[in-house]
């Protein structure tokens, strides 16, 4: 296009001219015009280009002023001064008339109400991020208010963090111009909004796309003031019309929107206001919407060729979506794929908030509580940073914190994307992190726990590895991986794992459900407190079995995502009837018994009048994660089957609930956890398609130990020879009835000579909790390396394993 032309239609081939027009702009442009007929939708607008900018300063004579202020930071003058002097100078200036003459021409033609962003043309590229640094107003009506937007737009060109990071990087502040966009804008603030990642943004996941959701204009959400709804969706699965592969919904709070403002005299043209009872405790998007925009997004990821940052809107009035801006992915994109860094607390310690956490590091230091920032002297470097939320005028700040905390925000807010950016722990949403954490408090910020960061009191001690991928060695046994926390299993994708090998519904259920299926399904069986508790639990479900439904669900198609197609082996229900006693409404439910260990649990409880209905909600819930969601690689395992009887009367339970074995390559393990499914282990076979050894149980009942008995700790030992004979029986039985066999268990990565035994006796995989994988692999290596005649691991040929 021509330097001199000022304006470029966003539906014209100049509206994708990236030096012109800016990243933000131009992308806009290609999805308008290249993508459109794919479906997705954006709205049409123009973009004031470079030139124009250039012409503007030029003609206000900003371009010596503007050197003057730099020199001036460079030789002391604080950041604060510089970068308002400089956006004043723009304020005050006049654009000159033949633009004034040109932008009120081009929104004539527009029409109505328009959002008004601005786009650097070094912005959005894979290798800088200037995203959240320049400005964006919205709900602009008129020219007067169009024209000052647009000065407005300019002068955030010098924000104090755009000046700082430009300084940061080498970058020339003069050589940087700035694109206007001018949109026409989508209803959002009677409908919805929100930001996508196709990729997890913790840990670069790729198999997936992460929406954030909230109530009005999408700037409650970039901004951090509101909790959104997160829905997560994985890609692979998004062409086969059959499936909705929703594999994680979670509400947020939702406390408030941003809406159009009536007051014509603020330049923001929105306003806050709280949100009701009925859009808090609903989810935003239907599943139909969630799966709409995650198919756009990854038109858009392929396209580009590259993970992509994008924004949507849903329009109030006519109840379509908008896609209304698509960046690269800077950060993940960015790290290091080969290396895996380990972060993991040595100690416990007392809690004393919780979040959503960002990244997977620990860092220590003291608090420093701050309300804006414009307190940056108060802050000292190396500390915690704690606050209500940040915005672009904190990066100063953040760059210089061990960890940030805020009081709101989610996983796509501001501080959480900063954060990442900076490699810096966070944790975002934990509503009371200002009102807590005290200056000047020693305390130990963790995001290594999973999805809730957690804020310890104190200076914990812990560690931190570096795992070389690289340095994995090749064996024919498997090894898989024990993971029972759906928010933790996306940071194991890199793994080299074979597989789950225990997935345990117990951990879903006790931390995410909390409610005893019973007490669903026999609601009106309850006391009203108890009523009232479950009710506060099940709110925004019309169905409370739905609600157990799609919570365990989600919690095990996340981990069956992480390692798809690769088999993940999920355990039904196992706990003892003292665990099951303490969800909420599940004392009505449960018997007292002496002796809960060998008592009523595992398979003797899905038959059962007692408990028939709640397993018959925990097989829906695989149902729905291997028939509507697609992850056929789930494998169900029935834990505590004492005999053959009981195992044909799960089984049968199992088919009038829609899981049949042999039905779409489902596969039913069992647990060989008692003596009889060693001795029995032929006519097990017969019913099973394989086995899963769980060493702690088979240990205690084959030689009569309590396993939680300090005086009997020296007996209990799984190499005794009653246990390993009976392992060894095990194998070689299921082997030639063509079945299966693994072992899950600690054992193997704290003793190398047992997980050489295992190698020994022939057995299929090992399962271990992923921070053991890396020993138990180099363990197993080194026992196969014996086994082949002596010769170190690092020597066996690919071929040879």
């Amino acid at each position: 296009m021509s330097d001199k032309a000022r304006i470029a239609w966003l539906t014209d081939p100049t509206g994708t001219d990236l030096a012109a027009v800016g990243g933000k702009n131009a992308s806009l442009s290609v999805m308008l015009r290249e993508l459109g007929a794919e479906g997705i939708r954006v709205p049409d607008g123009f973009a004031l280009t470079s030139a124009s900018y250039w012409e503007f300063v030029e003609a206000a004579r900003l371009r010596p002023f503007i050197a003057a202020q730099i020199r001036r930071l460079r030789h002391g003058a604080d950041l604060v001064s510089v970068g308002a002097a400089i956006r004043t100078a723009f304020f005050d200036a006049e654009l000159p008339p033949h633009l004034v003459d040109e932008i009120a021409i081009a929104y004539e033609k527009l029409g109505g109400t328009v959002a008004v962003r601005s786009s650097a043309t070094a912005e959005d590229l894979p290798e800088a991020s200037f995203a959240g640094q320049q400005e964006t107003f919205l709900n602009v009506n008129g020219i007067e208010s169009l024209l000052s937007a647009c000065k407005r737009c300019y002068a955030s060109l010098f924000t104090d963090r755009a000046i700082s990071y430009r300084e940061e990087r080498g970058y020339d502040h003069l050589s940087v111009a700035l694109s206007v966009g001018v949109q026409r804008m989508v209803r959002s603030d009677i409908g919805s909004a929100g930001v996508m990642f196709t990729l997890d943004t913790e840990t670069g996941f790729p198999a997936v796309t992460l929406i954030s959701a909230a109530w009005g204009l999408g700037e409650s959400v970039v901004s951090g003031q509101v909790d959104p709804d997160e829905y997560v969706v994985f890609k692979p699965f998004l062409d086969r019309a059959e499936l909705r592969p929703i594999i994680s919904k979670t509400r947020g709070a939702k406390e408030m929107k941003t809406v159009y403002s009536d007051n014509v005299n603020t330049h923001s043209g929105v306003r806050t206001v709280a949100t009701t009872q009925d859009e808090q405790t609903a989810f935003v998007l239907a599943d139909d919407d969630i799966l709409q925009l995650a198919r756009w997004a990854a038109i858009v990821e392929r396209h580009y060729g590259r993970p992509m940052d994008l924004e949507w809107a849903k329009d109030g009035e006519t109840g379509d979506l908008y896609l209304v801006q698509a960046r690269p992915e800077t950060v993940q994109a960015r790290r290091e794929a080969a290396t895996l860094r380990s972060y993991r607390l040595l100690e416990p310690g007392t809690e004393l908030v919780h979040g959503l956490s960002v990244g997977d590091a620990i860092a220590d230091g003291v608090v420093c509580r701050l309300e804006s920032a414009a307190e940056i002297g108060k802050f000292v470097d190396g500390a915690v940073l704690v606050t209500k939320i940040t915005d672009p005028d904190w990066e100063p700040i953040m760059k210089r914190a061990a960890a940030i905390v805020t009081d709101h925000g989610g996983r796509t807010s501001h501080a959480a994307i900063v954060s990442r950016e900076l490699g810096l722990p966070a944790i975002v949403g934990t509503g009371n992190a200002t009102s807590v954490l005290t200056d000047r408090r020693q305390v130990t910020v963790s995001c290594a726990e999973g999805e809730h960061g957690r804020v310890y009191d104190g200076k914990l001690d812990y560690e931190v590895k570096e795992l070389d991928l690289a340095d994995v060695p090749q064996t024919r046994t498997k090894v898989l991986l024990n993971l029972a926390d759906p928010a933790a299993a996306f940071r194991w994708w890199r793994l080299p794992a074979d597989g789950v090998g225990l997935t345990r519904i117990e951990f879903v259920v006790s931390n995410h459900v909390k409610v005893h299926p019973m007490a669903l399904v026999r609601f009106d069986e309850l006391d009203a407190d108890e009523q009232a508790e479950v009710s506060q639990y099940t709110q925004g479900y019309a169905n409370r079995e739905d609600f157990f439904i799609d919570t365990l669900a989600h919690g095990v198609a996340r981990i069956a995502a992480s390692r798809w197609p690769a088999p993940v082996i999920v355990r039904m229900s196992d706990f003892k009837t003292n665990e099951y006693a303490r969800l909420v409404g599940g004392r009505r439910f449960e018997p007292v018994e002496e002796n809960p260990m060998i008592g009523w649990r595992g398979a003797s409880r899905y038959y059962s009048e007692g408990y028939r209905d709640g397993f018959a909600l925990e097989c829906r819930a695989l149902r729905k994660v291997r028939d509507t969601m697609g992850l056929t690689n789930v494998v169900v395992m029935i834990p505590f089957c004492r005999t053959t009887a009981e195992a044909h009367r799960v089984l049968t339970v199992m088919r009038e609930e829609g899981l049949e074995r042999g039905l779409n390559g489902l596969e039913v393990y069992v647990m060989a956890e008692i003596p009889s499914n060693i001795i029995l282990a032929d006519e097990f076979a017969e019913q099973f398609d394989g086995f899963s050894i769980g060493s702690n149980d088979l240990t205690q009942l084959t030689l009569g130990v309590d396993r939680d008995s300090e005086t009997l700790a020296p007996l209990f030992d799984e190499r005794n020879p009653a246990v390993s004979r009976s392992i060894q029986h095990l194998v070689d039985t299921a082997h030639r009835a063509g079945r299966k066999v693994g072992l899950c268990g600690q054992r193997p990565s704290d003793d190398p000579g047992f997980a050489g035994f295992l190698v020994q006796t022939g057995i299929d995989s090992i399962s271990v909790t992923p921070d053991s994988f890396f020993a138990v692999k180099g363990n197993v290596a080194d026992a196969e390396a014996d086994q082949d005649g002596g010769l170190p691991r690092d020597t066996l040929t690919a071929a040879a394993i």
